[in-house]
């Protein structure tokens, strides 16, 4: 089979991949990028877009609900229509979809849909739905093949077909009742948007608390609030086997009690998409987690060879991908830039959300740095009150000496935007005082780091 020569290959369309390929095509390069057929990849289409709309319905639900609290009548009953909420979802993604498709042909890239393996050192062969193969082989090539999610090996799961991250998103009816396996982001999340739309929310949590990244008052927080809005949260034990019968789940439990429930959904993680790749005939390594070996420059261990985004260790966020893009467009064209050090926020879109820069308490006593903590309540903050949004806790971490802020953990009311504030005031390396000093517009939420910074709530 004829082998086609390209200057980029690009295998997975994820954000970093192809923002690199449309990127290089644009610029004269010769480039394909294979994609199995998600087109836009995991975030547009069965992630944070999709998920985050059905956040944002979720979050209109419950202030409707409350309507009354702000002096408005006839808002009675608000309930959830499946079938709307569901074209509002399709229609956000497919607009998206849509739209990555044309820009994909306007760079004059060629988009290949089918699954790839490596055969060769820098070079892949394609086999479509109708069994068509092409080989094509790169003078560089990127693997930007994301994750999915992970089901673990307890005894009855995967018979009782339970829903993931994903399928989730395509159910017809919501269940009256539904147990999450697993207290991370993606298990928390969605715990939080289905309470909200009436859905009882069993989450079983093998670890001791909820967001096991988080400090244990944050994730507390957390679990407070999900207690005030009826989430049943299991800490400390696991599913040890799950049976469905007759229209229900039964999770029977690792300390011997059971959870029964209409639904189950599995948000135990996520694992790479390398095993079929054959990346052993690339000479590509893998790391103990199956992802792809790279160093800080994003190189796998093969010439020629780079890997992106959650495939490649990066952390697994689109924003995280997306700068991953970057450094591999800057050193492709014999740049040097590292992923070491980067300043990487993230947001738990739960209700409220759970904004996060920089080291937790925890990190930073176990870095060795000398700290002082500041806290407060949400309900300090004058936007807080306006809205009617009260709910959450404000913590920082302050390096003793320099008064550089080493992190904060918002939960609040818009704390994913608020938390960029604080970012920049980091990547600026600027003290705490001048943001707590800063003119900040009145009333919003960011004028909440001016209390959170001041003597009322930091430590001596």
């Amino acid at each position: 089979m004829a082998v086609e020569e390209l200057d980029l290959l690009v295998v997975g369309g994820g954000k970093a991949g192809k923002s690199l390929a449309m990127d290089m095509a644009a610029a004269g390069q010769r480039v394909a990028m294979v994609e199995r057929g998600m087109i836009g990849g995991t975030c547009i289409n069965v992630a944070c877009i999709p998920t985050k709309t059905l956040v944002n319905s979720a979050r209109l639900l419950s202030v409707t609900r409350r309507a009354g609290e702000f002096g408005i009548t006839g808002a009675d009953f608000p309930a959830i229509d499946i079938d709307l909420l569901r074209a509002r979802k399709e229609d956000v993604v497919g607009t998206m979809v849509a739209g990555q498709r044309k820009s994909f042909l306007a760079s004059g890239m060629d988009l290949v849909i089918g699954q790839a393996r490596f055969i060769a050192p820098r070079t892949v062969e394609v086999t479509d739905d109708a069994g068509t193969r092409r080989t094509l082989r790169g003078t560089n090539v990127v693997v930007n093949t994301g994750m999915v999610p992970f089901v673990p090996d307890v005894p009855g799961l995967r018979a009782a077909g339970p829903l993931t991250s994903t399928t989730i998103l395509a159910l017809a009816s919501l269940p009256s009742s539904i147990v999450i396996v697993g207290g991370g982001y993606i298990g928390c999340e969605f715990a939080s948007m289905l309470s909200i739309m009436g859905v009882a929310v069993t989450v079983v949590q093998r670890g001791a608390s909820l967001l096991p990244r988080e400090d244990a008052d944050v994730a507390a927080a957390v679990a407070d609030v999900f207690a005030s809005d009826g989430v049943d949260v299991r800490l400390g034990v696991g599913a040890a086997s799950v049976v469905r019968a007759a229209g229900t789940v039964a999770v029977k439990l690792s300390d011997g009690t059971s959870v029964t429930a209409e639904e189950i959904l599995v948000a135990t993680g996520r694992t790479p998409v390398t095993s079929e790749l054959g990346l052993d005939a690339a000479g590509v390594g893998l790391t103990d987690r199956g992802t792809v070996q790279v160093d800080e420059f994003l190189r796998a261990t093969a010439d020629g060879v780079w890997a992106a985004g959650d495939v490649a260790g990066s952390p697994q966020f689109t924003h995280a991908s997306w700068n991953d893009y970057r450094i591999l467009k800057a050193n492709l064209a014999g740049g040097s830039w590292s992923t070491k050090d980067r300043l990487i926020p993230y947001c738990v879109f739960t209700t409220p959300e759970l904004g996060r820069v920089g080291l937790s308490e925890a990190q930073a006593r176990a870095a060795g740095h000398e700290i002082r903590i500041a806290k407060m309540p949400v309900s300090a903050i004058p936007r807080a009150r306006t809205v009617g949004q009260l709910d959450g806790s404000w913590k920082a971490v302050v390096e003793r000496g320099t008064d550089k802020i080493l992190g904060v953990s918002l939960l609040g009311h818009e704390s994913s935007e608020v938390i960029a504030v604080v970012q920049m005031a980091m990547l600026g390396g600027l003290p705490y005082q001048q943001v707590r000093d800063a003119v900040i517009t009145h009333p919003t939420m960011a004028e909440g780091l001016q209390l959170l910074f001041s003597d009322a709530f930091l430590e001596k």
